[in-house]
């Protein structure tokens, strides 16, 4: 039986030369995606006192009930 890290290892062989570093270059980009995601969930949370007072006022009571 084979894991799903070896199906992909044998796929990525089939490919021709020319189509690695494409994959490379896709393979960059998650794990670059994936190192910034505790970055943007923290920066999320240091924004969200800073808009307070604009997402909770009566004005827009409204929309919260949508």
């Amino acid at each position: 039986m084979s894991t799903p890290e070896q199906g992909l290892i044998e796929k990525i062989r089939k490919l021709p030369p020319q189509r690695l570093a494409e994959v490379e270059g896709f393979v960059d980009f998650l794990r670059t995606r994936e190192d910034e995601q505790p970055l943007n969930h923290a920066t999320a949370r240091a924004s969200e006192p800073a808009f307070s007072a604009v997402w909770n006022n009566d004005e827009d009571s409204a929309y919260d009930r949508m």
